[in-house]
């Protein structure tokens, strides 16, 4: 089901205690290829978004802390996938992965096939995949390359392996009309991927005014460290193979 504007559950308590969970987040590890990922059995969330849409301003925000994920001055100059572990130092509940923003014209179109192609493939693939927060600029809506990888990532949102929540960015430059605006608009996209088993979600975020980080917090958590959810409780290891990508070469798609 889809659910807009999450609304965090258990009052000031369940709030405070999910901020202070995605303050623990810290780097883990970095790489380029997904066969270069860790094997782990931790819930990853990846958060992807187009280049300039705020995403590192966004995690940097709900984790408070200033440089945990790195907003290079070049958009589209960032091509690593950077896990960070969030939770108990010895025993995290889940990695975070950051994603390289997609869709900056001036990037080569060599290298943007490639990041298209591991981006695709982690998405459709990746084991350990619990939950996306795609970011996407309110003022704009989704442009085709944000429903492209809606598309990449449809099969397992449908079937509630894989959960979703779409945070409309920069929302403190809207006025409260086109607030809603961007809300029914963005509504109205999740509607096709919306099925009986999909958890979608849906809020209005801005760093500025730190409006729905409190939410994004909590909801992360939840995904995470719900007391139904079977969270190991044993820290990654770095120097695991990641098999994952020997399935590579499926969910391949040149939106550019």
């Amino acid at each position: 089901m889809t659910s807009t504007a999450p609304a965090p559950q258990g009052g000031a308590h369940a709030t405070r205690t999910a901020l202070a969970w995605a303050h623990t987040a810290r780097f883990f590890t970095t790489a380029a290829q997904l066969d270069q990922l860790p094997g782990h059995d931790l819930p990853e969330i990846a958060f992807v978004g187009r280049s300039n849409a705020g995403k590192s301003t966004a995690i940097n925000t709900v984790a408070q802390q200033r440089q945990l994920a790195f907003a290079s001055k070049t958009p589209g100059r960032t091509q690593h996938i950077n896990l960070f572990a969030v939770g108990p130092r010895e025993a995290p509940d889940a990695l975070w992965a950051d994603l390289p923003g997609y869709g900056y014209a001036a990037v080569e179109r060599a290298a943007k096939l490639r990041w298209q192609k591991v981006m695709a493939d982690y998405l459709a693939l990746r084991r350990n995949l619990a939950g996306v927060v795609q970011m996407v600029d309110s003022r704009h809506g989704f442009t085709e390359l944000d429903r492209q990888l809606l598309q990449w990532l449809a099969p397992r949102v449908a079937n509630g392996e894989v959960k979703l929540l779409v945070i409309l960015t920069k929302a403190d430059k809207l006025n409260r009309k086109e607030a809603a605006a961007s809300l029914r608009g963005a509504q109205e996209v999740l509607a096709e991927l919306t099925t009986d088993h999909s958890d979608i979600g849906l809020t209005l975020f801005s760093a500025l005014k730190r409006q729905g980080v409190e939410d994004v917090a909590q909801v992360l958590q939840d995904w995470c460290c719900a007391p139904e959810a079977d969270v190991p409780a044993t820290a990654p290891s770095p120097s695991e193979g990641e098999a994952d990508a020997a399935a590579s070469g499926q969910a391949t798609a040149d939106p550019a």
